[in-house]
This record gives C-alpha cells, structure tokens and sequence, in this order.
C-alpha cells in the first residue's frame, strides 16, 4: 500500500509538473517576446527563498521554507503571468505608441500631401507659363520653387517628429510642442474636406510620455493579474499548494500601497509575493527581448531595485539578500 500511495504521489507530481510547463508554454506563444522570462523568475525567487531560508541573522532569520514550500514558491513564479491569454494580443505584444497599421496610414497621408504640395507648384508653373510665357515664368519659378522645398522640408520634419514621438522612451518638451503644432494643421482635400495632418486617437497616443501604452491599453494590460488569480483559484491546488493563486496574485503590488490591481500595502504581500516581485522586476529590467524598451545592464537593475527599496516600494531585507547572495546571477535551465 505504501509503495502504491507513492507511486501515486509521483503521478500526480508529474502531472502539475507536466500542467505548469504547458501553461508556461501558452504564456509565451501567446507573448513570445517575453520567452523564458517566467522560468527565469522562478529560477531568481527560488534561489532568493533558498538565500532567506540559510540566513543566521537579520529580519528573516527564523524564516524557512520546506521542501513543498518551495515548490509552492516555483509554481506560483512559473505562473504569475499566466493571465496575459486574458489580453487582447495587439496590446499584449504593442511596442511603439501607434500600432503598425496607424503608422503606415500617417506615412500614407504624409505622402499624399507631399504629392498635393508638388501637383499644386506644378500647376502654377504651368499655368505662369501659360499666361506670361516663358519670361514670365522665370520671374517665378524661384519663388515657387523655395516655397515648395520649404514646405516639403517642412512635412519632412513633421513626419520625423512623429516617427521619434511613436518609441516608447521618454518624451521631451520640444517633440511634444510640435506634435501640438502638427496636430492643428489640416489640408485640403479635392472635394474641399480639411482633413488633420494627425487625427485625434493619433494625436493622444503619440503624446503618451513614457512607454507605449495610454491609460485604457495599461489597465487592460494591468489586468493580466487578477485574469492570473482567477485562472490559478479554479484549479483544486493540494493542501501543500493551495497559497499559489494568493501568492501569485501580489507579484505587482508595492509595499507602499500603490502598486496594482488592489493597492494593498506591506502588511497583506507574504514575503513570498515579496521576493517574487524583486525577481520579476529585475529580469524585467534586463531581459533583452522586450520590443518596448531597451535591456538596462545588470548594475543598472539592482541600482533600480535599491533605489525602490529607498522609497519604500520593495522590502530591504530581501533586496539585500539578492544582491549579496549574487541571486540575480543564476540562470535558468
């Protein structure tokens, strides 16, 4: 009977193991430029628990994880973004401010106003030309010709301005003015329509300041957390496991309060959620496979995370023990 409840036991630890890869796989075919970033966070939180649970002194010295513990821990890093099937994949997988379609359809425009620039200088060539013959035209080709090399150099510009304005870095005063500027003016169409150089839905999305999502695509991307907790407390977890949606579920929450989607404080984040939020903020900053923003170095990252530790948003103790115990240096398998 032993032997069979063990045999069982085995089972049935394959079968989540089998379960959690197979979700972990779905996460990333459904964003692939985020591949392998859940197991290198279960790599990190586990590492970090493992640190905290040798520690001799300090604000966790008397804390310790067993061996299911652990394996609580690892799963619930394997899975905390599993919500993202919840999210629309253009905004899941959106890298700039504008999405493709929206930035061919400016440079079309653009293009098509450039045209309409040069058939109408060319018109009144033609038509100088016609009407005061060929000294006549002399006397106006110049004119017309620096006021149409102005306005192309001009719509040049304006073009530029946007396609810098679409990446998600930080946007500066100037390129935000002139995106006011582009945005005012209008042209002519032939049946006498003013059509804007940048329509309204352009307009917002390219003045959004940081990275490249507005305020509804950030909250639909937000709630990939608790699309993650939903999914997570449906499953009939084992006695042992039952803390994975709850420890899952905090991975973006501050213990200052202000993180997402609750903006519950440091006394309701386990120290769990606590280590994996260090974990995921970290690979965040380094992974070099996100579309929207460019890998920071190693240094660069931990300086971030004990910038947030001085603002109180992530836990001191913890941070410490990643740093020093060199967990951000392992790699997962």
């Amino acid at each position: 009977m032993s032997l069979e409840n063990n045999f069982l036991y085995q089972e049935i630890e394959t079968l989540f193991e089998g379960f959690v890869k197979a979700s972990v796989q779905a996460i990333e075919s459904r964003d692939p430029t985020t591949s392998g970033h859940s197991n290198r966070v279960a790599v990190y939180t586990t590492g970090l628990a493992k640190a905290v649970d040798s520690l001799g002194q300090g604000a966790y010295k008397d804390v310790h994880f067993t061996r299911e513990q652990l394996k609580e821990i690892r799963y619930a890093s394997l899975l905390h973004d599993f919500g993202k099937v919840g999210v629309r994949e253009h905004v899941l997988v959106k890298a700039k401010k504008l999405y493709p379609h929206q930035l061919e359809l400016v440079k079309q425009r653009f293009a098509y106003i450039q045209k309409s620039v040069m058939y109408g200088t060319m018109k009144e060539r033609f038509d100088a030309l016609c009407n005061a013959g060929m000294e006549g035209y002399l006397a106006v080709k110049g004119e017309i010709d620096a006021r149409e090399q102005e306005y192309l150099h001009e719509m040049d510009t304006y073009l530029q301005t946007i396609i810098t304005a679409n990446e998600p870095a930080v946007l500066a005063e100037d390129p935000l003015r002139l995106l006011d500027e582009i945005h005012a003016k209008t042209f002519l169409e032939k049946g006498g329509l003013a059509i804007p150089f940048l329509d309204d839905d352009e307009y917002v999305k390219l003045r959004i300041k940081r990275g490249s999502l507005n305020e509804e695509e950030r909250k639909e991307i937000e709630s990939h957390v608790t699309h993650t907790f939903r999914f997570l407390r449906a499953i009939p977890w084992t006695k042992e496991m039952k803390n994975i949606p709850t420890i899952a579920y905090g991975h973006h929450e501050k213990l200052t309060g202000d993180g997402y989607p609750r903006g519950i404080g440091a006394a309701e984040i386990p120290i769990q959620t606590r280590m994996m939020t260090v974990s995921d903020i970290y690979d965040a900053l380094t992974a070099s496979d996100r579309p929207y923003k460019r890998a920071v170095p190693p240094q660069k990252a931990l300086d971030i995370l004990t910038q947030e530790v001085e603002e109180q948003k992530l836990d001191q103790a913890l941070v410490k023990v990643f740093i020093e115990a060199k967990i951000w240096e392992k790699k997962a398998e």
